[in-house]
């Protein structure tokens, strides 16, 4: 199943930082990336970015189970390409359990992965 999470500029200062100054150097247009679920069996909850001036909201607006991808686009034209990245996942209990931020040029991922012991980006 694939989704797509349209985020606008004007839900937060976070969505300006997701790119860089030059059109050319963003991921597709607008500044596209696809979420990758590669996991056997952790369902994502929330992934959430950082560019230095602390952590966004969710910008995941549904679960993510195994296998699924979702398609995100942002609109904002200037900000910082090296952003902060951290997914949250369903715990046992339903709370959210979050992974280890890595970093991650937005600006130059087309397909961010997200595995049972590593996430990572092409």
């Amino acid at each position: 199943m694939n989704k797509t999470i349209r985020l606008i500029a004007a839900m937060g200062l976070m969505l300006g930082a997701l790119f860089a100054n030059s059109a050319m150097a963003q991921s597709g247009a607008g500044g596209a990336f696809t979420l990758h679920n590669m996991t056997e069996g952790n369902v994502v909850v929330g992934f959430y970015t950082n560019d230095g001036n602390g952590w966004s909201t969710n910008w995941l607006g549904e679960q993510m189970t195994p296998g699924q991808t979702v398609n995100a686009e942002f609109f904002a034209q200037t900000g910082a390409c090296d952003q902060l990245f951290q997914v949250g996942w369903l715990g046992a209990d339903g709370s959210e359990v979050m992974d280890e931020p890595i970093s991650i040029d937005i600006c130059q991922a087309t397909n961010v992965y997200l595995g049972d012991n590593e996430i990572y980006f092409d």
